[in-house]
Parts: structure tokens; C-alpha cells; sequence
């Protein structure tokens, strides 16, 4: 079974009955997501309060539980473990983004065509509807600021449109008609 692996990679060998070897598996992502200033500190001050105040909220946890007896059959215990774990692998998932974080720089970015961070103003076609987003990475998107992901159907449709264009985006809903209306 081959058993190296980089230090910087994380490997898992998945065993293959039907052809009775071993392939690596990664198990951390390496997708490059892009980011502005403010959704990248918000991800690194949440992995900094889960590795200092969140570990020591934890331990705490698994000392008191210790501390009430035998382990075997101390639920509250095995609760602070299980937390522990989920707290562990919630870091490792946020240290994976970080680490393949990249900033956008604002100043940049070309207002003519729709692209990442860019403030589009669309009309749906059929009910006369006006709405602006600003497209986003995955991680940072929040409807209810006006931030839809570059990833979902509406930002899909609109990436490399220009004012004025039309955009068919297929939804959950069935297909849509948008004109984009202004790129900010």
C-alpha cells in the first residue's frame, strides 16, 4: 500500500475491491476562492476566536465532565468530546478556505462587463421587477445583503454580460428573462 504523502497534502488511500488497489482520495479542497478585505477577515477572525476562546470553551467542557467520575458512562463527557470534534473539523474546514484564499482587488475590476464584486442592477422581463446584487464568492453570499454567489443560477447567468444585455438563467422556478440595467 504506498503510504506517502506530501506534508502539505492531506491523503486518504480508498481500497478498490474490483481491482483490488488502492487509490489516494484528497480529502481537503483545493479550490482557489476569491474574496474582498472584508469577507476574508471575517472568515480569519471566526478561525482565530474557534482556535483560542472555542478550544478553551471546550476543554473546560471535558474537564468538568472528567471531573464528575467514571468516563464510561458520562454522557456529558462524551457530549464534550463530540463537541470537540465538531469544533476541530469546523477549524480545519476554515483553514482549508484561508489557506486558499485570494483577495480581489476592487480598484481593478472592469465595470463594463459583469464579473466578481460587481453591483448589478437586472429587470425581470416579465413582471417588470428591478433588483441589485453584487456578486460574490460561495462562502460570502447573503441575499439579504444584496450578495448572490457567482456559483448560483442568476450569478451564472450574469457573469460576462454587459449593459444592456439579456440573461436566460434556468431556476428552481423555470427559466428567467433579465436585461442588466447597470453595472456598478
Amino acid at each position: 500500500m504506498p503510504t506517502t504523502a506530501s506534508d502539505a497534502e492531506a491523503v486518504v488511500f480508498i481500497f478498490c475491491e474490483a481491482e483490488n488497489i488502492y487509490e489516494p482520495k484528497q480529502t481537503m479542497s483545493k479550490k482557489i476562492s476569491y474574496y474582498t478585505k472584508e469577507g476574508l477577515d471575517k472568515i480569519t477572525n471566526e478561525l482565530n476566536h474557534l482556535k483560542t476562546k472555542g478550544r478553551a470553551d471546550i476543554a473546560k467542557q471535558i474537564a468538568e465532565a472528567r471531573d464528575k467520575g467514571d468516563l464510561s458512562e458520562n454522557a456529558e463527557y462524551d457530549a464534550a468530546k463530540d463537541a470537540q470534534g465538531h469544533l476541530e473539523a469546523k477549524i480545519a474546514k476554515l483553514e482549508d478556505l484561508v489557506s486558499n484564499a485570494r483577495l480581489i482587488d476592487e480598484s481593478k475590476i472592469d465595470t463594463s462587463i459583469v464579473s466578481i464584486l460587481s453591483k448589478v442592477t437586472i429587470k425581470n422581463k416579465k413582471n417588470g421587477a428591478s433588483v441589485t446584487y453584487t456578486l460574490v464568492s460561495e462562502e460570502e453570499a447573503d441575499l439579504k445583503a444584496g450578495k448572490i454567489s457567482t456559483q448560483s443560477p442568476i450569478g451564472k447567468g450574469l457573469l460576462g454580460k454587459k449593459k444592456g444585455d439579456m440573461a436566460k438563467v434556468k431556476t428552481p422556478a423555470g427559466e428567467m428573462e433579465f436585461e442588466v440595467v447597470n453595472i456598478g
